[in-house]
């Protein structure tokens, strides 16, 4: 186990909710695309499914340039208002515009409107950077607890269950109030209702954070970003951590995007989509506390592998739903949210050691650099995740349709969306356990830059 360091300033009340209710942006624009985006391409603008799930795979791949671009502009910016601060306000000023502009188009189908979506997803996705990159960099810049990082970041967590509730079930609902498959019209409704929620989440976040501490945080690096890229490689710890994550949020990526076609055709209820989600919600914010018990227990690896094993366990269960019913598939997904839960805070929480092990060793600032990397890098695995599931309803057969052009999936349809739900994001997760077994802290680093502090011992 890794001893808290002493004397360890708490982050005060105010800024773990100020910090924490940014996770409502966060979690929203990660959720509802993927929830939502490819279904609606599909089934309203006659985009083929490869095609859909390639457009909004593509704007992803920017994410590899951006964010780490955001994170060092973060890392070197010098203000009254902190160094990640305006880049988050910049965001909160533009991504409510470009996200209402996705499901706010002319009246196109086919190959144009695929390129509408798709340039107005790329503009959503820079804009998302300004706002994620410095926010998901600050919790290492906080505390110096080993533990407390823990603590301070199941607040988020818990905002991040209530958004994914907002996201799961309003977004749904609002796209089904004007019929059990929506129209144009209530998807545009749902894009300006989410748009809203995000901006009164990022300003909360921003002026929430007004007085969050800089304990202990460095000069920037001031050197190339190619340079600081090979500084980042060669971090054991974050390699392994960023492939545990990537695998994970592939999984995760690709269930969203199947969560419709799954509510529709294998539950057989496409408002179904609501209630699934409000069953997965409810255990993420309920065993928060003990994810967090259990890190202290069994230190951050060992709770990592025991939540990923849930979350695999009650994934592949669902593949049962066919035989036992719309109920059994509700309660699998308790399992999940239990699985999710842990999953997510974990990984945030390993994120922010390896951060402050890295400034306490280098003595340099690059929070920015790290969680740009991360971010684009988990950003562009997981938009994969509909491609995937693109593909795996294209070999299956499925037929691409809009409302005045019903259809009616062949059996071979029918099959691939619950394998997609089901089994594939199972495999995958499973990997992660592998991964996470090679994940370790350094034995012997100093874990500030104070004399007094004590030194992580993995076991």
């Amino acid at each position: 186990m890794i001893a808290p360091v002493a004397n360890a300033p708490t982050v005060p009340r105010g800024v773990r909710l100020g910090y924490g209710v940014g996770s409502f942006c966060t979690a929203t624009f990660a959720a509802v695309p993927g929830l939502l985006l490819l279904y609606y391409m599909t089934n309203f603008l006659a985009v083929p499914a490869w095609l859909a799930g390639a457009i909004v795979a593509a704007p992803k791949v920017w994410d590899l340039v951006i964010n780490p671009l955001v994170g060092r502009w973060s890392d070197r910016t010098r203000s009254r208002l902190g160094p990640r601060r305006p880049w988050m306000l910049a965001g909160a000023l533009t991504l409510p515009l470009a996200f209402v502009a996705v499901f706010a188009g002319p009246p196109l189908r086919g190959l144009p409107a695929a390129l509408y979506v798709g340039a107005c997803f790329l503009l959503a996705a820079t804009a998302y950077a300004l706002f994620e990159v410095p926010y998901k960099a600050m919790p290492a810049e906080m505390t110096e607890d080993y533990h407390e990082r823990t603590s301070l970041l199941q607040w988020r967590m818990v905002f991040i269950g209530a958004a994914t509730a907002i996201s799961g079930i309003l977004a749904p609902t609002i796209v089904n109030s004007q019929g059990d498959n929506g129209t144009l019209g209530s998807y545009r409704l749902m894009a300006v209702t989410i748009a809203v929620i995000m901006f009164a989440a990022m300003l909360g976040s921003f002026f929430g954070t007004a007085r969050a501490p800089m304990t202990g945080a460095p000069e920037p690096d001031g050197g190339r970003l190619w340079e600081q890229f090979k500084a980042v490689r060669r971090n054991r710890a974050f390699i392994w951590l960023l492939a545990l994550s990537s695998t994970q949020m592939l999984a995760v990526s690709m269930m969203l995007a199947a969560a419709p076609y799954f509510a529709a055709y294998t539950v057989g209820n496409p408002k179904a989509t609501t209630t699934l989600f409000a069953v997965l919600v409810g255990p993420m914010l309920l065993t928060m506390p003990l994810w967090v018990w259990l890190s202290k227990r069994f230190d951050k690896r060992g709770a990592m592998v025991l939540a990923a094993v849930i979350y695999a366990g009650g994934t592949a269960l669902a593949a049962a739903t066919p035989v036992l019913g719309p109920v059994y598939a509700h309660l699998t997904l308790l399992l999940v949210g239990a699985g999710i839960a842990g999953v997510q805070l974990l990984q945030f929480s390993m994120l922010a050691d390896v951060v402050a092990v890295d400034a306490a060793v280098t003595g340099k600032r690059r929070a920015g650099v790290f969680t740009g990397l991360w971010t684009a890098i988990e950003s562009g695995i997981a938009s994969f995740g509909a491609l995937f599931f693109g593909t795996v309803l294209s070999i299956g057969g499925f037929i691409e349709s809009d409302p005045s052009r019903p259809v009616r999936q062949p059996d071979t349809a029918v099959t691939a969306v619950l394998l997609g739900q089901t089994v594939v994001p199972s495999v995958i997760i499973l990997l992660s356990v592998f991964m996470t077994l090679k994940y370790r802290l350094p034995r012997d680093v100093p874990w500030t830059d104070q004399a007094s502090t004590t030194r992580p011992a993995m076991p």
